[in-house]
């Protein structure tokens, strides 16, 4: 008779069997698991935050990372907001801090200059009407994993809380956030310019 409540109260059974692991802040989240979940991904890499920008200064020589992965098939996509949007710059006059919202993007549209002319390799900025939902929710999906930070008030990402899913189903919290980022991609602009657009 026990059993099965002790069971129900320890295992996940609900929707929240997707949550793999949760962070009080996304820079309590270890690189190494970043670094494993881009490794390992084998036909999806989206980084959907709003600037992407740490990635960068946290997973070493990820421009060759990248450009071996979409070798292999594995489709990248970075969603981007424009730096020069209103969205942009009013999260600036929010944070409040000396490395703009807009110097971050930047930070990511070098490195992007990099991977130009990369088959498998696609960036694009978010349409200007859906940059409050964008700059609110970062979500970075590899394969059937994702990582989700919602923005809280006037908190840079690193100090917000993130969340580890891994899709167990249809229609759970990965798909959720999946299909809130591919609505996002479909209405956004791709990125041709070089980095000095911004």
């Amino acid at each position: 008779m026990l059993l099965p409540s002790l069971l129900q109260s320890n295992v996940k059974t609900g929707h929240d069997r997707e949550v793999f692991a949760i962070y009080p802040y996304r820079s309590a989240c270890p690189r190494s698991v970043w670094a494993q979940l881009i490794a390992e991904a084998r036909s999806e890499v989206f980084l959907a935050g709003y600037t992407n920008y740490f990635v960068w200064l946290e997973q070493p020589a990820l421009v060759q990372t990248l450009r071996r992965k979409a070798a292999s098939g594995c489709r990248v996509r970075f969603l981007l907001g424009d730096p020069a949007s209103d969205t942009t710059r009013q999260r600036e006059q929010i944070e409040d801090v000396a490395l703009t919202v807009s110097t971050r993007i930047r930070v990511t549209l070098e490195n992007l200059a990099e991977l130009s002319g990369t088959d498998g390799v696609q960036a694009r900025f978010s349409a200007p009407e859906d940059g409050p939902n964008h700059v609110g929710l970062s979500v970075f999906r590899f394969d059937e994993h994702a990582l989700v930070t919602p923005h809280l008030a006037r908190s840079v990402g690193h100090d917000s809380p993130l969340m580890h899913l891994r899709r167990s189903g249809e229609g759970g919290m990965f798909d959720r956030f999946a299909e809130h980022i591919e609505e996002l991609w479909s209405r956004g602009s791709d990125i041709h310019s070089s980095p000095a657009r911004a």
